[in-house]
């Protein structure tokens, strides 16, 4: 992958999920599906797309004619502060949306088959790269996608969320293989649909998908009456970006409701929500953002993080930042007094890992009070030396420490942390905390290390630190399925060329080409068209007719084509 200053600036833990796009791994069948697809977008999509939509083309560099290479994006993309990289099908929503949070587009490099030309259940080049890409040339918009990605990859997920997640990615696998038996999609099927039955309650990030799906992937823009398509799900479907503005598709003002409106990926959307601008994105969005864990911390905050049974932070008043997976949490009126980790925790500051408070040292958990002092108006993290020397709070000195909540701290001070003008730890040894009658620590334990903080400000997903921390998203285990061609596949493919080489160099015997396409692959559309285009320009008009029989032929004889072929030949007959 050819890197921009936009990739370089990617942390550690996303790079596993970059792939390499393997550009010449795609057929001239391929490109001539993408070819097809941006022809009719071209035609119709600048009557009701954002009027981004055509300069955001030029500016994502994507060129109508062929698979975009993303090396040659990524040169244009860094003009405009983007960039654009390749991975493997869906990736977990948390990876997606922090990769926004780079200004970094992410690619699913594989193409949709001629057969789900109109719309595919999994993501593809044609839905990301030309779908997402165009509409980042707005500034409004640009914002907005790297402000969701800022906020949402810090949601909550539940263990729940990622056995839907491999469910989900495991269906569209299926359906996107054309090769894939039917009892293994119906079984698919039944497996996502029993996991549904078993939802109980929403995470912040199924809540926040729910933004993303009805803004982002299927979002319209303007007044109810005619508004006008941004959404990369709709640019990207020819299907749907002509049946999203029929009347039967119900359009709705986009609130903060809509995280409360589920979808189904597998199928086209019955209602679609408006936003009256790009700005008003970015104001629910901020709504949405006043009432996670994020920003609202406490008791709530600390819950979330327990409940998510996975490595999350939790952010003291002081600015101090605790990583680990939080396993308890003692409460008094509603307010956290004591928190707990299970396992290895590091200690951050500003999402810096602390010296000497990294995951070895802390590999047995963490646990440590909330609050403030009893008989004290000052917070403990704000404390000047002076202000600590008075309550005996020094090191080497033995001493009694007692909170609001009741905890009680004694023993010898070995250490005190102060950064940036703030108290973040107090270390003690021969040290035993108490809580009403339970000892939470005890001297045989060795060195308790006191977080300090009145209060909890901020919880989120994952660690303060990644790269300390040593986090990093594995790759997929199941892989996007590669199809394997027959040889007579491969011949077809190898016509396309042909097709393509008639167009620009006016060489190509078409009626050897047609005779065995009408013959032996009768249900070959595209590349029939794909002649007719050619003839338009030099050919006999009793062939050109011929061509044009055949096509009405397949209209009549497979009516599933028909929209298809009709778009195409309506194409033809415009230019």
């Amino acid at each position: 992958m050819e890197l921009n200053n936009v990739i370089a600036k990617l942390p550690r833990h996303l790079l596993n999920l970059i792939i390499d796009q393997d550009y010449d791994s795609y057929t001239a069948q391929d490109h001539s599906v993408w070819r097809y697809v941006m022809r009719q977008n071209l035609h119709y999509l600048p009557k009701v797309a954002h009027h981004s939509y055509l300069e955001g083309l030029h500016k994502a560099g994507i060129d109508v004619d062929r698979i975009p290479n993303m090396n040659g994006m990524n040169r244009i993309l860094k003009k405009i502060g983007w960039a654009a990289v390749a991975v493997d099908g869906f990736i977990p929503p948390a990876a997606f949306m922090e990769f926004q949070a780079y200004n970094v587009l992410v690619i699913a490099a594989d193409i949709r088959p001629i057969d789900q030309i109109e719309y595919t259940p999994a993501p593809d080049i044609i839905h990301e790269a030309a779908g997402h890409a165009p509409i980042i040339a707005d500034p409004d918009y640009a914002e907005y996608l790297r402000l969701f990605g800022e906020i949402g990859h810090k949601a909550f997920s539940s263990a729940h969320d990622y056995k839907m997640y491999e469910a989900i990615r495991h269906l569209s696998i299926l359906k996107a293989d054309p090769y894939s038996p039917k009892e293994d999609i119906i079984g698919a099927e039944r497996s996502l649909a029993i996991l549904e039955e078993k939802i109980d309650g929403f995470s912040e990030m199924s809540l926040i998908r729910n933004l993303h799906w009805w803004t982002v992937e299927y979002g319209l823009v303007g007044d109810l009456i005619n508004p006008k398509i941004y959404g990369a799900g709709l640019l990207s479907s020819i299907g749907e970006s002509y049946s999203s503005l029929k009347p039967d598709v119900k359009k709705v003002p986009y609130t903060i409701d809509a995280a409360n409106q589920g979808f189904d990926i597998t199928t086209r959307q019955p209602q679609l929500f408006v936003t009256p601008s790009f700005e008003h994105l970015s104001n629910v969005l901020d709504e949405f953002a006043c009432s996670m864990a994020l920003r609202r911390g406490g008791l709530y905050g600390i819950s979330k993080a327990i409940e998510s049974q996975n490595i999350a932070t939790v952010e003291y008043s002081s600015g101090l930042q605790v990583s680990g997976v939080f396993n308890d949490v003692m409460e008094n009126d509603g307010n956290p007094v004591y928190i707990k980790t299970n396992g290895p925790t590091a200690l951050s500051f500003r999402n810096k890992q602390l010296e000497g408070h990294g995951k070895s040292y802390h590999e047995s958990g963490f646990g440590s009070p909330v609050g403030k002092l009893a008989d004290q108006s000052k917070p403990l993290e704000y404390m000047n030396a002076s202000e600590l020397e008075d309550l005996n709070i020094m090191e080497g000195n033995s001493l009694s420490l007692e909170f609001e909540s009741g905890v009680k701290v004694r023993g010898k001070i070995i250490k005190t942390l102060n950064v940036g003008g703030y108290n973040l730890v107090i270390s003690f040894a021969d040290c035993t905390v108490r809580y009403e009658e339970q000892v939470l620590f005890e001297p045989s334990w060795g060195v308790f290390d006191m977080a300090v903080g009145e209060k909890i400000y901020s919880a989120f997903s994952g660690p303060a630190d990644p790269n300390a921390f040593e986090f990093k998203y594995l790759p997929p285990k199941e892989k996007t399925h590669k199809i394997s061609y027959s040889d007579e596949a491969r011949k077809l493919h190898a016509y396309y060329d042909v097709l393509r080489n008639v167009r620009q160099n006016g060489d190509g015997n078409l009626k050897s080409i047609f005779g065995d396409v009408k013959n032996n692959h009768p249900n070959e559309w595209l590349l029939s068209l794909e002649i007719l285009e050619a003839l338009k320009s030099n050919g006999s008009g009793s062939f050109v007719e011929e061509v044009k029989s055949h096509l009405n032929d397949l209209v009549s004889q497979k009516p599933d084509l028909g929209t298809l072929i009709n778009n195409g030949l309506k194409l033809l007959d415009k230019e």
